[in-house]
């Protein structure tokens, strides 16, 4: 039977708005087919905290694991989609009662509607989440919005909580017509070796 899938990534495009002060993303063909006679063959610039991404310790923490050496496991998961609409901050009594099975939870905070645009603002993610999370064996925390701490933060008091219970960090995912439930996760990132964080095709899928 075919699986229904569901994608949950930002487009990646010159619309695509980078973290101010960030590398832009932009893509260009380098070589043509005209030019090389068979192939076309394509450049990208990016910052790796582009559009869906996820966050290796090591973009926090100078000790953190990177970016290849987190554990595929923890993106490749079942997952449970919540709503959190609403609250200027996101506690744990907001959060729905956790299904059997899951490892991985995804807020939908719809704080960020207009995706060609950096938000200013979105919601606050109380840092008590990250010791509830490890309770209650949830490794992964997804969120669809820039970061899991406020834009002009330098303590980021989430990022560390998340490191200091050993929880991983996705953010930017797309749940706009994401129906709350359990589904399997795949965000997987790419093997960058000594890196920091890195773009993902985050998808759901049953």
């Amino acid at each position: 039977m075919a699986k229904t899938i569901i994608d949950i990534s930002m487009p990646l495009d010159a619309t695509t708005p980078e973290w101010p002060g960030d590398t832009p993303f932009s893509y260009r063909l380098s070589v043509t087919k005209q030019q090389s006679g068979s192939v076309n063959i394509g450049e990208l610039q990016t910052s790796t905290h582009i559009g869906t991404h996820i966050d290796a310790p090591f973009h926090y923490d100078e000790d953190g694991m990177k970016t290849d050496e987190l554990p595929l496991a923890v993106y490749l998961t079942t997952a449970q989609v919540m709503d959190v609409t609403g609250p200027e901050q996101v506690r744990v009594t907001d959060l729905d009662k956790l299904k059997e099975g899951v490892e991985a939870v995804l807020l939908k905070t719809a704080a960020w509607q207009d995706r060609s645009v950096f938000p200013k603002i979105w919601p606050i993610f109380d840092p008590a989440i990250a010791e509830w999370l490890e309770v209650n064996g949830i490794r992964l925390l997804g969120v669809d919005v820039p970061s899991v701490d406020p834009e002009t933060s330098k303590d980021l008091p989430m990022h560390h909580a998340m490191n200091r219970h050993g929880r991983f960090i996705l953010e930017g995912i797309v749940l706009d017509d994401v129906t709350p439930g359990v589904y399997q996760l795949a965000a997987l990132p790419l093997k960058i070796r000594g890196g920091e964080g890195s773009p993902v095709r985050a998808v759901l899928y049953k």
